[in-house]
């Protein structure tokens, strides 16, 4: 018999009518297709559980001891627009495994059926999807991050139907929490002052207990989601990811990067970048990004008014700003591989990202490309990404300038820009490739896709497809929602 991981269940102890019980609804004939091995050892999970019938637990045909399975009710502004009670419409929260260094992580089964909040969906996910936010949880996480995490893939012969009928699947999703902004609304609008306050008091003694008891700690944990939410937004932005559907609903109160949908990467520079095709207005295009984000903290802002003075709301999302910029100069120094500021450095990158612009150039390639640059030689293979080569020998000529100020010399500051610009980033047309084996039950592409981010840094020359550019075939793929 293996070793059971220990679950407690907190959520379903302390919040009674903020959820309902049930059980998942298995998938016909499910196969645990794929797992992660490295998060599994840092959960210290027995490996018999991934292999036998101990993988029913992957497939929703088994809990483990101790889990008590519930479906969360929240509720959201979509698309700007406020929807109403949403919720837990495919997926359960088995219950929170208790590690070794006290902390707890949440199970979460995702495709597991019908919940009370499936609306009029069938509360089941495909392959298609549970395979993209597998491996872009995983190139989050192992970019630095914040982000929820995926443990398993679980598929079948049975059918889901999309557009057309797919393979169906599910994921166990592992999170330090799963409560979103959208929890506060649906309380807030519902008028429930009682269950706004115990839901942000249960957020604080379990994600902040050095605030239980502490005069103001509304305020101050309002201060610290806000600096969370915009570190994580700086963090999508100098790593040019695209989420797509930054819904009120899909905001994690932890700031962890959650519900990924018809995310993309950005090849091109191109700032207002449109990942999702059904977003006709480009409300979620990636220039937009940060400003939503706020947007979307003054809707939390808004249903927390019942918990401190307005005074105290407006000095919390006041700090937005500053820590959003913050933490963008610093990535983007760290980038330029610069390791102090400077009143011209704002200049610098914006003008680079101009010419990036308007000539097209690959984001994540030309920073990397940029990593090699020697100080004291003017020449650069980069110079033949650009057509305009008077304008980019102008830029270089300033940033070379510029690194005359730094005091590393080239070796030390080549290795660090090295280390913050990855060479491989989980490109649209890769996470296709992985999709089409998984879906002929062939995971060795996805297998190489995932160890290859996990050190997306490295220099290898077995790992040179992943490293190029896109073909022609997957510069334009069209994600939607759907899933």
């Amino acid at each position: 018999m293996p070793h059971y991981p220990v679950f407690t269940n907190s959520y379903h102890r302390c919040l009674p009518g903020y959820y309902s019980e049930l059980t998942p609804t298995p998938l016909k004939d499910a196969r645990l297709l794929y797992h992660n091995d490295a998060l599994a050892r840092d959960l210290a999970l027995d490996s018999a559980l991934f292999t036998g019938e101990e993988t029913g637990v992957w497939s929703g045909e088994r809990l483990l001891p101790g889990m008590q399975p519930l479906a969360q009710v929240y509720s959201g502004h979509q698309f700007g627009v406020w929807a109403g009670r949403l919720g837990d419409g495919r997926g359960i929260l088995l219950g929170e495994q208790q590690l070794a260094e006290g902390k707890s992580v949440d199970w979460h089964l995702k495709g597991a059926g019908l919940t009370p909040y499936s609306r009029m969906g069938d509360g089941r996910a495909v392959l298609r999807s549970v395979v993209r936010e597998f491996l872009a949880s995983e190139a989050l996480h192992h970019l630095g991050i914040a982000t929820t995490r995926a443990l398993t893939i679980v598929t079948s012969e049975e059918p889901v139907w999309r557009e057309q009928p797919e393979p169906g699947a599910m994921m166990m999703r592992i999170a330090d929490s799963h409560v979103r902004f959208g929890h506060f609304e649906h309380f807030y609008y519902l008028r429930q002052q009682d269950k706004v306050t115990r839901l942000a008091d249960y957020v604080i003694e379990r994600h902040w207990p050095s605030l239980v008891g502490v005069e103001g700690r509304y305020r101050l944990w309002l201060s610290d989601v806000v600096a969370r939410t915009a570190r994580m937004i700086a963090h999508w932005q100098a790593s040019g990811f695209a989420h797509g559907v930054m819904n009120t609903d899909n905001m994690s109160i932890l700031g962890l990067t959650i519900d990924y949908g018809p995310y993309g990467f950005l090849d091109a520079w191109q700032p207002d970048f449109i990942c999702n095709h059904s977003d006709y207005q480009g409300r979620y295009a990636f220039d937009n990004q940060p400003a939503v984000a706020l947007w979307n903290l003054n809707r939390l802002a808004q249903s927390l008014a019942g918990l401190m003075p307005v005074a105290d709301l407006q000095a919390a999302l006041s700090g937005y700003e500053p820590a959003l910029m913050a933490a963008y100069g610093e990535r983007m120094r760290a980038k330029l591989g610069l390791t102090r500021a400077d009143e011209q450095d704002n200049a610098l990158l914006t003008d680079l990202l101009g010419l990036m612009a308007r000539e097209g150039a690959d984001y994540s390639r030309t920073f990397r490309a940029l990593s090699l640059t020697e100080r004291r030689d003017p020449h650069t293979p980069l110079r033949d990404d650009f057509i305009d080569r008077a304008a980019f020998d102008d830029w270089f000529a300033r940033y070379r300038r510029r690194l005359a100020d730094e005091t590393r010399d080239d070796a030390a500051r080549r290795q660090a820009m090295l280390a913050v610009n990855p060479r491989i980033v989980l490109r649209n047309y890769l996470a296709q490739q992985a999709i089409m084996g998984a879906e002929k039950g062939d995971v060795r592409e996805l297998a190489r896709l995932h160890q290859a981010l996990r050190d997306p840094y490295r220099d290898d020359p077995d790992q040179d497809d992943l490293a190029a550019p896109p073909p022609d075939w997957g510069r334009h793929l069209a994600i939607s929602c759907s899933s």
